[in-house]
């Protein structure tokens, strides 16, 4: 089995996605990004996450689910952190400091309390989309896979969200986010911009940006269901999940 056939096989029947991306899955650049994975791994490299969490983003919301997009740019590198789902960690996890402060926003902003956790799972399976725009990395390496094609691929998931669905909001954090979304049809769907959560641009406006309730007063507005920003406790996310959380 080729490496990308055996990448494909991650990508769950049934989601929506496979109709769109199984042509992509079959581009040069996509086999030539499975031989580099399928090589690193040969070479002893560890990768994150896991190859069975790499599409967990869109398994986990299907594309006729899809609601909201909140746009990462790769995944965490360190052990036992990513799991497929941008800005998530395993509920396990100590919470990286991003996550931190998009939590203090939603408190702010819907006055929703922290959870002690940061597995965002329970987010994804109410339709809102954790997509990476890099979607693997090497342990301890962060970056190591940009350029090597995974962008392309993610940018043919934003073209099939922005043509097949309406009524989208979009999170756009931070200078890459933005980029990655400028095609998106802004009359068609929403798109919330601001600065990057990092604890080295928080300060600049996304703390007080108010996108959670923008988004769910949006949502409402088009009949849809608001989204529960409100996340269960670690105990009852294991009790669900189990000890991954997803």
């Amino acid at each position: 089995m080729h490496p990308v056939e055996a990448l494909a096989q991650e990508l769950k029947p049934g989601c929506g996605w496979d109709e769109w991306l199984a042509e992509e899955l079959r581009q040069p650049y996509m086999r030539q990004l499975a031989e580099f994975l399928a090589a690193e791994e040969q070479a002893g490299k560890i990768l994150f996450p896991p190859s069975s969490d790499c599409f967990n983003a869109l398994n986990s919301t299907p594309l006729a689910n899809v609601n909201v997009v909140i746009l990462g740019q790769d995944p965490y590198h360190g052990p036992g952190q990513a799991h497929g789902l941008c800005f998530s960690v395993r509920p396990q996890i100590p919470v990286p400091p991003s996550l931190v402060n998009i939590f203090k926003e939603i408190k702010a902003d819907l006055g929703v309390d922290a959870p002690d956790h940061g597995c965002l799972q329970p987010w994804a399976e109410q339709g809102v989309l954790l997509l990476n725009s890099v979607l693997t990395v090497e342990q301890g390496n962060a970056g190591a896979h940009r350029g090597k094609g995974w962008e392309t691929f993610t940018d043919r998931v934003i073209e099939v969200i922005n043509r097949e669905r309406h009524n989208v909001v979009f999170m756009l954090w931070g200078s890459y986010a933005k980029k990655k979304g400028q095609h998106i049809d802004r009359a068609r769907h929403l798109v919330l911009e601001g600065p990057h959560p990092s604890p080295l641009s928080a300060y600049r406006g996304f703390f007080g940006c108010q996108h959670f309730s923008k988004a769910n007063d949006w949502l409402q507005k088009q009949g849809r269901p608001a989204v529960d920003w409100a996340l269960p406790s670690k105990a009852a996310l294991v009790e669900r999940y189990g000890k991954n959380g997803a």
